[in-house]
């Protein structure tokens, strides 16, 4: 199964194809899935309805399932290393699933859920290997240590068919370098969504982030 047959419930939408609608990806890091339902909602009343949750915590299985049970966020697994991590991770309601690197295991078993794959590459032997497993959209990171929008313009020469979600390095002051490039789909970010904040339940603070990234995104896309 390729990434494009996922697709999103009740709209038949593809799950890349949202991510790519909204340009931008908050990556998050919950420490207690308890602050989920309040992120989610910081989220979706800043206009940016999607979070990443890393598996970076022992929460994150807990948190993921509290964002899906809301019914207004799309979901990914993040940090998500091992095939039983994705099996977590879609156990608990995840719509897509983000690696670090390219592992074939984690690809495979994605597929064999039925849900994306997005799995990290910044060379074009990396490239190439996510290729080599039926993945057409990789994540680029560490976007910021590893050439920027530079080396993603240079690796979409070759590889015309491919599309990227740089995460790592990016922020208000760079956003514009990247969705600049009609070869990325979307950005993954964590500034819109700060840990300390989220932690604090400063859930105020949270959304006008949100809010701030979503004004900037829709201010740099391009004309019609």
């Amino acid at each position: 199964m390729t990434e494009t047959a996922a697709t999103a419930p009740h709209t038949g939408t593809t799950v890349l194809e949202r991510l790519a609608a909204h340009r931008l990806v908050p990556v998050v890091v919950l420490d207690d899935a308890k602050d989920a339902d309040g992120l989610g909602a910081a989220l979706v009343g800043g206009g940016l309805p999607v979070a990443e949750v890393t598996f970076r915590t022992a929460a994150a299985a807990d948190a993921i399932r509290v964002l899906r049970d809301r019914g207004d966020v799309l979901v990914g697994a993040g940090t998500v290393l091992t095939a039983d991590q994705v099996d977590a991770a879609v156990a608990a309601g995840a719509d897509y699933v983000v690696s670090p690197g390219t592992s074939r295991a984690v690809v495979e078993r994605c597929h064999e859920h039925g849900v994306l794959a997005l799995p990290g590459a910044v060379t074009a032997t990396e490239v190439q290997a996510a290729l080599e497993l039926g993945v057409t959209t990789v994540k680029f990171f560490p976007a910021g240590t590893s050439g920027g929008a530079k080396a993603i313009a240079a690796l979409a020469a070759p590889f015309g068919g491919v599309r990227f979600v740089p995460t790592g390095g990016i922020g208000p002051a760079n956003l514009d370098e990247y969705l600049a490039l009609a070869c990325v789909a979307a950005v993954g970010g964590s500034w819109m969504v700060p840990r300390d904040l989220v932690r604090a339940g400063d859930l105020a603070a949270v959304r006008g982030l949100v809010a701030d990234a979503v004004a900037l995104a829709t201010d740099l896309r391009p004309a019609a």
